[in-house]
């Protein structure tokens, strides 16, 4: 029904168009070639809408896509603009960090260190001082001395001494240590310098005692020259200490002194073994031993002479 209109219009249009250009003279093939050039340019038209609006997504039209496009370009350019923003941010924060990095250097690397490092705090003379019980002082009561033997018995010493805390100097005890011709600065330098891993282990796992010295290591103090090691006149005067943990060193020294003659039998004596070395002058400060519990504090000052080499244990 609807086409049958539309070829009415047409017609109706064509006869109202054929009659106008009559009337102005023009022929029947004139009109004829005007009117389907007209068709075909509307026509053209009409395929030209079409074919846009068949790339677009099905159910839309033109001006739904310009519409979704101008909507989609809002949207990148708020993402746009907040890239922007947090790269700002981002290039701020980077910069602070940098710069507070460069000022904090140092704490930081301390810091970075203290993760590292075996113990929290340094140990030293203060911080034995402040960390050590307290204990009562009866063992001395009365003693003004520090009472000398010879040729004492294992009996004799368990009884006066072994376990009663009262200190006690014990001379002749070393006559058949070899200690006393071997043992000398050069010796522990060549003994622990060339031992594979000594010093390191020294270092990592045993206590170091520099006291009065700028050594930090047991390694620092075997690298002294020879006149300072040999308390050259005008040398700077050192004494130092250290435990031993190494299996091999202690083998190789235990092979010049023995175990004590008098200790009681059935005594155990410790695996590790305390070497204290230096020259005329102050050497150790006052500080505690520590043998069967008891506490004393003492202190050693080396007279002129040769090297002062002390061997120190302990036994139940």
């Amino acid at each position: 029904m609807e086409d049958n209109d539309n070829v009415k219009l047409v017609l109706n249009k064509f006869v109202k168009m054929k009659e106008e250009a009559r009337k102005k003279g023009l022929k029947d093939e004139v009109i004829k070639d005007a009117f389907v050039n007209d068709k075909s340019a509307k026509k053209s038209k009409r395929n030209v809408r079409t074919e846009k609006d068949s790339d677009a997504p099905k159910g839309l039209k033109s001006e739904s896509i310009r519409v979704l496009f101008r909507q989609k370009s809002k949207k990148f350019n708020l993402l746009f603009c907040c890239s922007r923003s947090l790269f700002k941010v981002y290039f701020v924060l980077g910069l602070i960090s940098s710069v507070l990095a460069y000022l904090y250097k140092e704490e930081l690397l301390e810091y970075s260190e203290m993760k590292t490092s075996r113990c929290a705090i340094e140990n030293n003379g203060f911080v034995q001082e402040i960390s050590r019980p307290l204990v009562k002082c009866g063992m001395c009561e009365g003693l003004t001395h520090v009472p000398i033997e010879y040729n004492i018995s294992s009996e004799v010493f368990r009884e006066k001494y072994a376990y009663s805390g009262i200190p006690v100097l014990i001379k002749g005890a070393t006559i058949n240590w070899s200690a006393m011709d071997a043992f000398s600065f050069h010796f522990f330098k060549k003994l622990y310098t060339e031992t594979e891993k000594a010093l390191e282990t020294i270092e990592e796992q045993c206590q170091f005692f520099p006291y009065k010295t700028e050594f930090d290591t047991l390694a620092d103090a075997f690298n002294i020259s020879d006149a300072r090691a040999n308390f050259t006149e005008g040398e700077m005067p050192w004494y130092i200490g250290w435990s031993n943990c190494h299996n091999e060193i202690q083998e190789v020294l235990r092979e010049h002194y023995q175990r004590p003659y008098f200790l009681p039998e059935g005594s155990e004596s410790s695996a590790l073994d305390w070497i204290f070395m230096g020259g005329p002058g102050p050497g150790a400060f006052v500080h505690v031993l520590v043998i069967d519990t008891n506490q004393w504090y003492h202190a050693t000052h080396i007279h002129q002479g040769e090297i002062s080499i002390t061997i120190g244990s302990e036994y139940d």
